[in-house]
């Protein structure tokens, strides 16, 4: 007992550790971001990892808040881009999840197998012929442009999250909605969804997060800088006679505090979902 008392502690002791340390390397680039934000492009360039020289430049951020840097416009575009593509996205794979994961019919798998196979197709591989199919759309320089296909490049990997999750939920439950009248659909809304939280919690942060840092797509697809998102709207810092790095690392630390905000709000569900293995009744 005492001897798998200290295995058990040297386990834990380790695992942190090793967070500890993943922890400070994914933060690392994040405070040098928001840090270099606060500095001049002349200190920024004689010295990127240098202690500041004077004081704090908050003026940057005035400059990217001001109307004319087009923040404000980049970021509404970015949202509805983002909500477009999480609902459109939630309202196809929902229904999908839940009849491959609790009906049983001929060719089921199969249909599941087929969509798993849109796992092996990265947005990159599809660029020339999704670009051809938006035009012929007449999508160019719309949101419904890079909505469309961001929800239907998410489909896969999230039928597949909650088609599992789906399938944990014990039958008993089904059974007993069922003697209480409740509908099949019934059941789906009532009861399904609600459990199904921590997984909803999910797939809706890995689409926030795909819509919110996907740069190919509004770049192929978004022409006119009123249409650009935020991952677009970096751009314009940059010419052909330099870059205003301080003016770029101002907007990156604007940009990630929406998606920062979203994930404290949903950091339980979204635990919960990566976390859980079945569901029990």
């Amino acid at each position: 007992m005492v001897v798998q008392r200290k295995v058990d502690r040297a386990a834990q002791v380790t695992a942190f550790v090793v967070c500890s340390i993943v922890s400070v390397f994914v933060l690392i680039p994040i405070v040098m971001i928001v840090y270099n934000s606060l500095r001049t492009n002349g200190e920024l360039l004689i010295s990127p990892f240098g202690l500041p020289a004077g004081m704090l430049h908050w003026e940057n951020y005035g400059r990217i808040l001001s109307a004319s840097s087009g923040f404000w416009e980049n970021l509404l575009n970015s949202l509805l881009a983002t909500l477009g593509t999480v609902i459109l996205l939630l309202a196809t794979a929902c229904p999908a999840a839940f009849v491959l994961a609790r009906l049983t019919f001929p060719g089921r798998e199969m249909i599941f197998n087929i969509f798993l196979i849109g796992l092996l197709f990265p947005l990159t591989v599809a660029v020339l012929p999704l670009y051809i199919m938006v035009r012929q759309l007449g999508l160019l320089n719309s949101l419904w442009g890079i909505i469309l296909p961001q929800a239907a490049f998410s489909l896969p990997v999230t039928i597949l999250i909650l088609r599992n999750f789906f399938k944990a939920v014990p039958r008993e439950l089904e059974d007993a909605a069922a003697i209480d009248g409740s509908s099949f659909m019934g059941f789906f809304w009532r009861i399904l969804l609600p459990l199904s939280r921590p997984a909803l919690a999910v797939v809706t942060m890995l689409a926030v997060v795909g819509s919110w840092n996907n740069f190919l797509l509004p770049l192929l697809v978004l022409e006119d800088q009123s249409t650009w998102t935020l991952s677009m709207g970096v751009t314009q810092f940059h010419s052909q006679y330099g870059t205003d790095w301080v003016s770029v690392m101002a907007y990156l630390t604007l940009a990630m505090v929406p998606a920062v905000v979203l994930y404290i709000f949903a950091e339980r569900q979204i635990v919960a979902g990566l976390t859980a293995g079945a569901i029990k009744g």
